[in-house]
């Protein structure tokens, strides 16, 4: 066993909520108020100049309004970085072709404004671990002297003890619906595992099979999509029977959705660390999609088809590459990220690149070596290599077929697990 620090969040309630609720509304409306006048801000700018403004730009704008004082000065800057996010993500999805997409909504229930997360930051609060308190800082416009702030009274699960954590980066106030709790984001020492072995595995991204894996013993596996898909489908059809975009209903029917995704990232990334520490893998190599959207060759974006650019922006490759990364490392299993680039043209075989190898979308065939395979699993293989570039068995596994015969893994939304597609003889 080995220790490594990694940052965790605890979930922890509040034991005096009634002495502090009344507080912490204040600070949630507050955090909705400067989010509105921050949407409208960059309505106004985006409507005269095209232009998003950016989380600094909006800082220099808003430093100087009433509202940015209601909250601590880092409180502010974090709800005005939430929004330069949300309106960025949303300008990058409209550039690329994406005409569902929506920019980010005003902050409000009807007239009122709602509890937003407010978020303090190593200046804003101060933890007392020895008597399970956390002092929160207000903004100086809704403190009666100079030294008023929150204390909270929190308790946290039985196996969670603050008093141990290197250091506590951020607590958030969050409004459940019912009450409010504190999120604690820590950095933590914890005991990892050591590494189940020595081999490699690459891990090829995409909007067909979400997931491509070529190991370096010589077999593969594909995860499609198929559920993902459905689900898409499902829940637009339903959402577009809603009288209004906006209505409690789309609002429920979006939620599950996100939710149905956030549990299949999360139940296949668990599933591919848990397969890669029985096939003693070291070393999980994924391919960076970040220049994705981008053609070099032509100095604009990548044109994917309709539905393919839709499908591009809506799978969150980040957030699952990092899903994978933080349970990779409980195992002890490191995770390196690798250009993509020339992965799905070149042969993994003999390394020839030629656009017209990929003769369909699901297959590969290269016309000098000869080596026919499931197109992303070639991309899998590349992606491999570029971290660990020979290896003896493969000349031996390549003439079974295992490139072009990967197993096939499918998600059971009932037990929400994954389990191998059963093979047909013909």
């Amino acid at each position: 066993m080995a220790k490594q620090v990694v940052t965790r969040t605890y979930t922890a309630s509040i034991r005096n909520q009634t002495q502090v609720s009344d507080d912490l509304d204040s600070l949630g409306f507050a955090a909705s108020k400067l989010w509105n006048v921050g949407r409208w801000v960059c309505d106004r700018v985006w409507s005269e100049i095209g232009h998003v403004p950016g989380r600094n730009e909006l800082t220099s704008y808003l430093k100087s309004h009433e509202r940015y004082d209601d909250l601590h000065s880092q409180s502010s800057q974090r709800v005005l970085q939430e929004l330069a996010e949300a309106f960025n993500g949303w300008y990058a999805k409209r550039r690329h072709g994406d005409t569902r997409a929506n920019p980010p909504k005003y902050r409000k229930h009807g007239d009122d404004h709602p509890r937003s997360t407010v978020t303090f930051k190593a200046a804003g609060f101060k933890l007392d671990t020895e008597y399970e308190r956390v002092r929160l800082s207000k903004g100086s416009n809704l403190k009666e002297y100079w030294s008023d702030f929150i204390l909270c009274e929190y308790h946290t699960r039985p196996d969670v003890d603050l008093s141990t954590v290197e250091s506590a980066q951020q607590v958030r106030a969050v409004w459940t619906g019912d009450e409010w709790e504190l999120h604690f984001v820590c950095k933590v020492e914890i005991e990892v595992s050591d590494a189940p072995g020595e081999k490699t595995v690459g891990v090829d991204l995409g909007i067909n099979n979400f997931a491509a894996l070529a190991y370096e013993d010589g077999h593969s596996e594909l995860y499609p999509l198929n559920c993902l898909k459905q689900d898409d489908y499902y829940f637009s059809k339903q959402i577009a029977r809603c009288d209004d975009s906006d209505s409690e209903q789309a609002t429920r029917l979006n939620q599950k959705k996100s939710a149905r995704r956030t549990h299949y990232f999360h139940s296949l990334s668990k599933h591919i660390v848990q397969r890669c520490v029985d096939e003693g893998v070291r070393t999980i190599v994924v391919g960076n999609l970040s220049g994705i959207r981008e053609d070099e060759e032509n100095s604009g974006s990548k044109n994917w088809g309709k539905h393919g650019n839709l499908d591009l922006h809506s799978w969150a490759f980040d957030r699952f590459t990092s899903m994978i990364e933080y349970k990779a490392e409980m195992e002890g299993i490191t995770v390196e990220q690798v250009s993509e680039r020339d992965t799905s043209k070149s042969c993994s075989c003999c390394g020839r690149k030629r656009d017209a190898n990929r003769v369909e979308r699901g297959l590969y065939v290269c016309d000098d070596c000869g080596t026919v395979a499931n197109a992303d699993v070639n991309g899998a293989e590349n992606i491999r290599q570029k971290v660990s570039p020979s290896s003896p068995s493969l000349s031996v596994n390549r003439s079974n077929g295992w490139l072009a015969q990967p197993s096939t893994y499918l998600f059971d939304s009932e037990s929400g697990c994954f389990a191998p597609r059963e093979q047909t003889t013909p």
